[in-house]
């Protein structure tokens, strides 16, 4: 293999000698590894016996089936997977020109496993030091040992000798990558040819016994007696005579005749009385207890029911595969990664799809983590290889679940908010978790219109306001409001995106709070709120881009030159960046469910509602609210109203009939049935 020539350490002799022979050469005097069958077992015949195979092949297999991952850990907790690091691609897709990811692992653990290492040369840049292809070693012509490099300083050196390409090297531990199995120096592994000689010689000969059986006609072999004495030419012509005619299938069950008062009399001992099949049914089962495998993996399946393969397969992936996921991983981080990557990033391999059940268990599981909050829609069609839905990030948890540590009833100041807390307080807590769920998904849409809102309008301006447009200012601040209108229209681009994420998302957050507001009354009929929030997200879209287009509008018509309304619209644009998603999510989280909440008590029956001033600190206004009750259809602050506050003088004054909280921005008050 060409690519070894860049190795810089070249040995300058021969690695075999008298005093240290290699194995093939030792192999070669004593008739391979001993064994009390009789059969020369090494690597290469071992892979003959199909069992064997089979296990090792299981192995191999599974281990590189697995999506192999860099991750990198997160600063405060999670992970992500590391793709722009330089060995993501090697490990996940292609280690070298000539190999898939799968080729080289598979053929590294089958070395592990047949010869007890798994060796691969790693090939850096000379400039940057960085891996950029690794390639597989063979294991015959590679020979590992420990160098001592200091006072207490050892290294583990690889020494490799290719004679067919005259390629002798000697790499270092920081050349390659090396996976070993069980071992008792813990450099180098055991080679489990080597000490499963037996059980491996003693399946080869079942397999020889067998083939030499069936080669003879499958009859056991017998004596011909003659009544004389005959001579040594006339004992091997008549031994020749009756091979001719009987051995072999293709001569089975010919017709004997036996002359001169010659008779037949079977010596062999017949397949059953030796045990036959049942001595080649355990040594399956002894290849598999060597490779720590069950045997159904490798097709034996006379322990195996439908009422414990499942089990079968979970002791294989968590006893057999793990150990060697823990060595591969392991190895990487060590191996491949700098020490001050460690801390950072780290390999790890996927074993869902071999814990995959039937569609019945997995869709009971998936409902478990729906159900319970860390499984969201699109996390469970992601794992059923589904594209994502709209909407379908959300996580729910049940409406009687808060975090742990606070309280299932939040403070309430006031003499009135303390009665109301005592009679509806566990609801008005669950409606406020609920508005803690839904906050970020109603955030991310109002971020995603902003995206659209900005890029639309920078265009605008490009177009029509900067000196490289060619347009008078006049024309320029036309043109600039003329598409802005368009942009902003009841049935333009923002409304009709705004609308498409509101409508869905405000329809389920209403339905969730009709459960809640219903339970709180003992409301046993469905209430449907779903025409209601139809109605809702529209009005509050249409609001938002009215406001929208209103503030741009003022910006620019206010502005005295081209350049002026260019920093003005830009300034208001930055200025919706960093605040607008965040304020507006706000308000929806508490507006929302105490509308949707009221609705709910309307269909119920309930006559009266009281306002309740929530949270650590509340304004002035709504102090003078808390406690306040009302008829369910009056509202709270009329419009025009004033609320006087804490300063002479100081006064709110309502701009529409309020007939629930938030009164004004940051407000954290609700309203509880009375």
């Amino acid at each position: 293999m060409g690519f070894l020539r860049s190795v810089a350490r070249a040995t300058s002799g021969p690695l075999s000698g008298i005093a240290t022979p290699e194995k093939w050469v030792e192999e070669w005097f004593s008739g391979g590894s001993a064994n009390s069958a009789g059969i020369r077992v090494d690597q290469d015949t071992a892979l003959t016996y199909s069992p064997f195979f089979a296990g090792v092949r299981v192995l191999s297999e599974d281990l590189a089936g697995l999506p192999l991952h860099l991750y990198e850990r997160l600063p405060t907790r999670g992970k992500r997977r590391a793709d722009a690091h330089p060995l993501y691609g090697l490990l996940h897709d292609q280690p070298n020109p000539m190999m898939t990811s799968v080729q080289l692992r598979e053929t590294l653990q089958g070395h592990a496993l047949t010869w007890g290492n798994g060796v691969a040369q790693l090939v850096t840049n000379p400039r940057t030091g960085m891996i950029e292809e690794i390639w597989p070693l063979r294991p015959d012509r590679l020979r590992i040992y420990v160098r001592r490099t200091g006072p207490g300083a050892f290294r583990r050196v690889y020494q490799y000798r290719d004679e067919v390409n005259g390629i002798r090297a000697t790499l270092l531990d920081d050349e390659v990558l090396h996976i070993a199995g069980l071992g008792f120096d813990g450099v180098r592994g055991y080679s489990i040819v080597e000490h499963a000689a037996n059980s491996i010689g003693l399946g080869l000969a079942t397999e020889h016994y067998g083939a030499k059986f069936f080669s003879n006609g499958g009859a056991p072999g017998g004596a011909l007696s003659h009544p004389s004495n005959l001579s040594p030419e006339a004992r091997r012509r008549m031994a020749d005579d009756w091979e001719n005619i009987h051995r072999g299938i293709d001569r089975a069950h010919r017709v004997a005749i036996l002359e001169e008062g010659v008779t037949w009399t079977q010596v062999g001992i017949p397949n059953d009385n030796a045990q036959f099949l049942e001595t080649r049914r355990m040594q399956v089962t002894e290849i598999a207890r060597w490779l720590r495998i069950p045997s159904h993996k490798i097709n034996d399946l006379e322990r195996a029911t439908f009422s414990n393969i499942e089990q079968q397969q979970l002791d294989y992936i968590q006893s057999a595969l793990n150990i060697w996921l823990v060595r591969w991983e392991q190895a990487i981080l060590t191996q491949l990664l700098l020490p001050e990557e460690r801390r950072q990033f780290y390999a790890e391999h996927l074993v869902d799809n071999l814990l995959r059940g039937d569609t019945l268990t997995r869709y009971q599981a998936y409902a478990v983590g729906r159900q319970w909050g860390w499984l969201s829609a699109n996390d469970v069609r992601d794992r059923e290889n589904l594209n994502p839905v709209d909407g379908g990030d959300a996580y729910l948890v049940p409406l009687n679940m808060v975090p742990a540590g606070r309280s299932a009833v939040p403070a309430i100041e006031s003499a009135a908010g303390r009665t109301a807390r005592i009679l509806r307080g566990r609801g008005s807590a669950l409606r406020a978790s609920l508005g803690e769920q839904y906050g970020p998904l109603i955030e991310d849409s109002v971020n995603e219109v902003l995206a659209l809102e900005v890029k639309r309008v920078k265009a605008l301006v490009r177009q029509h306001l900067e000196p490289e447009s060619g347009r008078s200012a006049a024309r320029g601040l036309s043109g600039f409001l003329t598409g802005l209108g368009a942009l902003y229209a009841d049935d333009g681009p923002v409304m009709e995106r705004l609308t498409a994420l509101w409508v869905p998302l405000f329809t389920t957050f209403a339905a969730d709070v009709a459960v809640n507001a219903a339970e709180d009354v003992g409301h046993e009929d469905d209430v449907d709120l779903s025409v209601w929030a139809r109605a809702y997200a529209l009005a509050h879209a249409a609001y938002q881009v009215a406001s929208s287009f209103g503030q741009l509008r003022n910006a620019a018509e206010k502005a005295d030159t081209p350049e002026a309304i260019v920093a003005d619209v830009l300034g208001r644009l930055a200025k919706w960046q960093d605040e607008k998603a965040d304020k507006v999510a706000r308000w929806q989280a508490n507006q929302l469910p105490n509308a949707a909440a009221r609705e709910t008590w309307i269909a119920a029956g309930v006559k009266q509602v009281q306002w309740v001033a929530q949270g650590s600190q509340h304004c002035p206004y709504c102090t003078k609210l808390d406690g306040a009750i009302r008829a369910i259809r009056d509202p709270f602050v009329a419009k025009g109203d004033e609320i006087d506050g804490d300063e002479d003088g100081e006064k709110l004054t309502a701009k529409r009939n309020t007939f629930h909280p938030p009164v004004h921005a940051g407000c954290l008050c609700q309203v509880v049935p009375v």
